[in-house]
């Protein structure tokens, strides 16, 4: 299978892919939107003149990167929505209210190497928030994606994957020792596995779903870090939050995507798949088993089975 190339890459901007695109008539939902990649990926969909409604925890937050976004493009201000990730109610309440088709969904919130927490569920805090309240909310939302035929879903995951696998036996931690970047690396790992899957079980109903690595980006992600995520990343490799929602709108809005899922991308590119930490260049590189087709099938189940009900 060939690797599928684009042209764009590292330094280019949202903006910049979205140029010459026309999304009249689309509607789109961006999670974690009131700030950093979330918000610079609504406002190069809005430019696009998509119907954008970002699903955020603080809405008054959204409101104002709303305005912001209608200000800096000229056009219709995005919707605002209340979505909590780690809340069942709130994404069953989000779910149903939608009414309509959906086109675009870009699971783009997140929280990175937090201090052990869980969910009143049980589950820990990070798989909750980046797989399993997406995992519901795509879940909820599966007509409406489905109703025109062509609709794209899009995962922010991480290059934080090749931290751990999906340790199917201890996901929340009983019996390892808590560890905020393994827990960040299951969680990101959960991400590419969902939109290996999504695609295989949707892609009859026109949904394909793709992950991909925004890069070094400093953001509120890293909150629970210091803000600067791992420190590791020397500061060449450190880009804009305009450059890090490049590969979020390109995988949403490029022509060069139709019909492809079940695939992860690293600066506007597809990436190659590796066998260990090392073998790609920094950031770069799928893990094998985030793309492992009987794994996907198996954190699907146990998704279905985590979500189901849970409101």
């Amino acid at each position: 299978m060939n690797l599928i190339q684009t042209p764009f890459g590292f330094a280019d901007t949202a903006a910049e892919v979205a140029a010459g695109i026309d999304l009249t008539g689309r509607r789109a939902v961006v999670t974690g939107a009131s700030s950093g990649l979330g918000v610079e990926t609504a406002r190069a969909l809005a430019a696009t003149g998509a119907e954008v409604t970002l699903a955020v925890r603080d809405t008054a937050a959204g409101e104002r990167a709303a305005k912001d976004i209608a200000d800096s493009t000229g056009r219709t201000a995005p919707h605002v929505a209340p979505l909590d990730l780690t809340d069942p109610a709130s994404i069953t309440a989000f779910t149903a209210s939608w009414r309509g088709p959906l086109h675009i969904l870009v699971n783009n919130a997140g929280v990175m190497a937090c201090p052990e927490r869980y969910t009143p569920q049980g589950w820990e805090w990070q798989f909750a928030t980046n797989h399993l309240g997406h995992f519901a909310l795509a879940a909820g939302l599966h007509a409406a994606l489905a109703a025109d035929g062509t609709a794209r879903i899009v995962v922010v995951s991480s290059s934080g994957h090749q931290l751990s696998p999906v340790v199917f036996d201890d996901v929340n931690f009983a019996f390892r020792p808590y560890d905020p970047w393994l827990a960040y690396g299951q969680s990101k790992t959960a991400n590419v596995l969902f939109a290996v899957e999504a695609t295989r079980r949707w892609a009859g109903d026109g949904i394909t779903a793709n992950a991909l690595m925004p890069g070094a980006i400093h953001t509120n992600l890293q909150r629970h870090t210091g803000g600067r995520g791992s420190g590791t990343v020397p500061p060449e490799l450190i880009k804009t939050p305009a450059q890090g929602a490049a590969t979020s709108v390109l995988l949403a809005t490029s022509p060069l995507l139709a019909d492809v899922g079940g695939r992860y991308f690293v600066d506007c590119q597809e990436t190659e798949t590796v066998d260990r930490r090392g073998e790609a260049p920094r950031l770069h590189g799928v893990a094998r088993y985030a793309l492992d087709l009987a794994g996907a099938e198996r954190l699907w189940d146990l998704s279905l089975a985590a979500t189901e009900g849970a409101a």
